[in-house]
């Protein structure tokens, strides 16, 4: 079967949109719960002021060299990576809450963005990226001229 990039792009839109009502529907407080239906999935905050949006993703125990952060379509923001196996020899698991391996997180981003000056820094496991809005995407005064 073969799929079209757009198909592909419709279904991660449409993933996102499944984990955004998921974690409407457990509340933040009930990440157990809703973390069994997510796996690996960073939890990821987006807000935005005149000139960026803003983004962080929760990424403990991630080096960031196993990280890639791209932004596609003007606004849409991928964050790839793995998280490790844990593996203990001669040990027993009692509790394992927290999900390893590859995860891909597509975000729709509220504005278009310029990919060239996406800014990205990593620090005690929190990805911070400012992504400045594209030109176009800026509100702009309209001058009113008297006739």
């Amino acid at each position: 079967m073969l799929f079209r990039r757009d198909s592909m792009n419709d279904l991660f839109r449409d993933m996102n949109r499944l984990h955004d009502e998921m974690g409407r529907f457990f509340g933040r407080a009930g990440r157990g719960v809703a973390a069994a239906f997510v796996g690996v999935v960073p939890p990821v905050n987006v807000w935005e002021d005149n000139d960026n949006v803003y983004a962080e993703a929760e990424l403990p125990g991630i080096d960031a060299d196993k990280l890639e952060v791209s932004v596609t379509e003007g606004n849409q923001l991928t964050i790839q990576g793995e998280r490790p196996v844990v593996q203990l020899p001669n040990s027993v698991w009692h509790r394992q809450e927290r999900a390893a391996g590859n995860f891909c997180r597509v975000v729709t981003l509220p504005t278009l963005v310029d990919s060239d000056r996406v800014e990205a820094a990593y620090e005690a496991g929190v990805l911070r990226l400012t992504l400045p809005k594209a030109e176009a995407a800026k509100p702009r005064k309209i001058n009113i001229r008297s006739v």
